[in-house]
C-alpha cells in the first residue's frame, strides 16, 4: 500500500510535531525524533503513542 504524498507532507508525529517518513516494507510511519513507529492499519495512520511501537538502534541507523 502507498500512503499519499501530500499527506506526508501535512501530517505530524502527535507527539513532537515533527516530520514523519514512510516506512513501506514495515507499513509504518516513522519519526526519528521520538524513536516511535506508528502503524497504519487499512490504509489509515493511528497516530496514538499508546499504539505506537519503539524503535530500536539498529532501525534508526537505516
Amino acid at each position: 500500500m502507498t500512503l499519499d504524498h501530500n499527506l506526508l507532507e501535512i501530517i505530524a508525529c502527535p507527539v513532537c510535531k515533527g516530520k514523519l517518513n514512510f516506512d513501506k516494507s514495515n507499513n509504518e510511519l516513522i519519526c526519528n525524533a521520538d524513536r516511535l513507529a506508528y502503524p497504519i492499519t487499512e490504509g489509515i495512520p493511528v497516530l496514538l503513542q499508546a499504539k505506537a511501537r519503539q524503535l530500536t538502534s539498529e532501525e534508526l541507523a537505516k
